[in-house]
Parts: C-alpha cells; structure tokens; sequence
C-alpha cells in the first residue's frame, strides 16, 4: 500500500480537494486496493469542520465524489503512517518540518514539485479562485501518478488495464 497525506493549512480547501481527485484518479485507473489517501492540516483552525463549499461546488461541477471528510491536524505520529505527506506551499512545507521534527525519513513533498514546478497552489480561502486550484491540483495528480510509475512503485494493474482496451 502506498500511503499519501496531502496538507494544507486548514484541510477544508486544497488538500480535501487533493484527496477528492486523486481518490477518482486512482478509482478510474483501477489502483485504488493499492493506495491509502487521506488529508489533513498544518493548523487547528478549521478542526472539526466539513470541506469548503467552493471545494464541494467544483468537485460537483467536474463531476468526482467528495470524499467525506472533516478537518484534522497532522499529528508526529501520521509521519510513521504515511509514505507521502504532500503540502500544497511553501508556508506548509515549512511547518511540515517543523512539526515533524525536520522530516528526517524525506517523506514531505511539496505537491507540484511532481510536476516539475516549484509553484505553490494558491489557497482558494483567499483567493476565491477554485478553478484554478483545480486545475493546479490536477497538475499535481498527474505528476504524482507518474512519479509513482517511473519509481516502480504502483503494480502492472494500470498497464494490464490499458491492454485490455
């Protein structure tokens, strides 16, 4: 199983939508028994609180599942549980590290370093702007998917999947 943990700082935005996309990506490729995905935030002002409507309205308009999720703060120990802790910027890549003591196993990623950029995603909290984060968040999907393949680490499921088409 391959572990993923996106961040954000309030995981009602960015990271929920993260995990929405990727969950469907992986569900529509037929590798969703080979991964754990979830999300979570670097603060506890959200806890506690369903994803934002912004969020809910895109996912509805592009037509993938929510995943039902309330908001929740990363703690030391999801550092053990996952593989991947993704963050969506800068500002969560920095307290990533400082939460968890200085990443010292190299499992936080900013997201779109999977895309070969160093752009943060914008937080649509401030912005308005989720379209755009969508279209980031899929950039960064589609990275990650095929970081994973060129790395080994997802099974022949995708490459039998196509053969049969």
């Amino acid at each position: 199983m391959i572990k993923i943990l996106f961040i954000c700082h309030g995981n009602i935005c960015r990271s929920t939508l993260a995990e929405s996309v990727f969950t469907h990506k992986v569900k529509a490729l037929g590798l969703a028994d080979q991964f754990v995905i979830d999300s979570s935030a670097t603060s506890r002002e959200e806890i506690g609180n369903p994803p934002h409507r912004g969020t809910v309205n895109k996912l509805r308009e592009v037509g993938i599942p929510l995943v039902p999720h309330r908001a929740k703060q990363i703690t030391l120990a999801d550092y053990d549980k996952f593989d991947y802790i993704i963050g969506m910027d800068t500002a969560n890549i920095r307290n990533l590290n400082r939460m968890l003591k200085g990443d010292p196993e190299g499992k936080v990623y900013k997201f779109l370093s999977f895309a070969g950029s160093g752009r943060d995603i914008a937080d649509p909290w401030y912005t308005g702007n989720f379209d755009e984060t969508y279209e980031d968040v899929v950039e960064g999907c589609e990275g990650f998917l095929k970081y994973l393949e060129e790395h080994g680490e997802l099974s022949n499921k995708r490459e039998k999947k196509a053969d049969s088409k």
